[in-house]
């Protein structure tokens, strides 16, 4: 039974649904003619729709990944951060989400609210021009996937001392306010870091940048747990080890995914994210290792994320050798950040920033370097700093320092705009108690 500490959901979220339900009557998105079939590949259609199904299975596998790290008291909490961007962010995508990330160009910054607004149109609309082979509605719950997991990533760094109802408007707000933008400008053929030549294969600036740096912020902003409330032992290593085997399993669909087609590019970039994520692996309970560490599971474990993280961006843009190389030399790096955060007063719970935030900044800066257009023609940029070019390198350092410092400073904007509103932090007495029991009125069985 939930204690007399529990908080009670606000009425406003409930009437925002009804509202939101009431305008799926009012705007049904009738589809004025009959869907485009005119170009449409079976095929392909038929690799999106599984691609779209392994990117969501990433947030549960998100939710094993981090709710097998933290303590006991705090696993049903933290899982659940996870799992409810998969409803909320789902239904903010149909609503305004969509079309803030690929509606009608505004001076390439954000996309129109009303292009798509309740998914009007979507049904009878020509495909997306980067993806032309597949319907627009699959591109957009394909892409809907990766919103869903973005707002997740965040919550490892603010884990066993967020409110829960506070968490959901700060998801929504950086969905909205710095997920889209982003998105906007990297992805829209009118955004601006587009036009500029920048090259993000499936996500590495959009999604892990964002969350990392986003993450940072939250870390900051939350402070640190309660002293003696420093959580260091994971409390379930196979949720762990069983969520990376899902990371793992659906980054597939993520980058491989992103060539939006069964095709040649599609087959490199799952050869990459397979290489990347074992090299990385591999790369890091040997560094462990050289640090006199016992090599473990969980060092295993965070190595392949690191390195799913670091190619995410280059994927279809680079070779399976160079590959091991990304995977390897970010998995270091990562480790190394890892260990000199651990130093610092910054309580990143679960190193989101070190790993997620880190991982994808090297990962785009290896783009800069090792992409070449033979690899893919779709990059008409040039070539990577590695061949002697460097229009593609100096963007990515632009790039770069535009998305860290626009997530970093949005975010920490809208935590203090939430915390106004609904404040962020649970109680001293809340924390000690645990997440689980006093914010959801349940807890993990101790019985054997």
């Amino acid at each position: 039974m939930p204690t007399k500490n529990a908080p009670r959901l606000s009425a406003v979220p409930f009437f925002l649904l009804l509202l939101v339900s009431l305008l799926g009557v009012v705007y049904p998105g009738v589809p004025k003619a009959p869907m485009v079939k005119d170009g449409i590949v079976a095929g392909d259609v038929a690799w999106m729709l599984c691609s779209a199904g392994l990117v969501l299975l990433m947030t549960p596998g998100l939710a094993l990944f981090y709710g097998g790290m933290v303590s006991t008291r705090n696993v049903i909490s933290t899982m659940l951060q996870s799992f409810i961007c998969m409803g909320v962010i789902s239904v903010l995508w149909i609503v305004v989400g969509f079309s803030l990330a690929f509606g009608d160009s505004i001076g390439g910054i954000i996309g129109d609210p009303r292009t798509y607004f309740m998914f009007r149109g979507v049904l009878e609309s020509k495909p997306w021009p980067l993806a032309s082979t597949v319907p627009l509605v699959l591109f957009a719950f394909f892409q809907l996937k990766f919103a869903v997991i973005s707002p997740a990533l965040i919550t490892g760094s603010f884990s066993e001392r967020i409110r829960f109802t506070s968490y959901i408007l700060f998801a929504c707000l950086f969905s909205m306010l710095i997920y889209a933008p982003i998105a906007h400008w990297t992805w829209h053929p009118d955004g601006i870091l587009f036009k500029m030549g920048v090259l993000d294969f499936a996500g590495g600036t959009v999604v892990h940048i964002s969350a990392g740096c986003s993450a940072l912020a939250a870390a900051i902003y939350l402070r640190n747990r309660k002293q003696g409330q420093l959580h260091l032992n994971p409390s379930n290593i196979p949720f762990v080890l069983t969520g990376t085997g899902l990371l793992w399993f659906g980054w597939f669909g993520f980058n491989a995914g992103s060539a939006v087609g069964a095709n040649d590019v599609a087959a490199s970039a799952l050869a990459t994210t397979n290489t990347s994520a074992a090299a990385a692996g591999m790369a890091w309970i040997l560094f462990d290792a050289f640090k006199g560490k016992k090599p473990s599971a969980l060092g295993f474990s965070i190595g392949a994320v690191v390195g799913l993280v670091a190619i995410t961006p280059s994927a279809g843009f680079v070779t399976i050798a160079h590959s091991i190389f990304i995977g390897t030399a970010t998995s270091i790096i990562s480790n190394m950040v890892v260990a000199w955060t651990a130093k610092t007063s910054i309580d990143d719970t679960l190193d989101v920033f070190p790993c997620h935030g880190v991982g994808a900044m090297v990962g785009m800066l290896f783009t800069g370097i090792f992409a070449h257009q033979t690899v893919n023609p779709a990059n008409t940029t040039g070539n990577g700093l590695l061949y002697g070019e460097t229009k593609l390198f100096l963007a990515h350092l632009a790039g770069l320092g535009i998305v860290v410092a626009f997530s970093f400073v949005g975010a920490f904007a809208l935590l203090k705009i939430t915390d106004l509103i609904s404040p962020l932090r649970v109680s001293k007495d809340e924390e000690i108690q645990g997440l689980d029991i006093t914010q959801h009125g349940e807890q993990v069985s101790m019985r054997a």
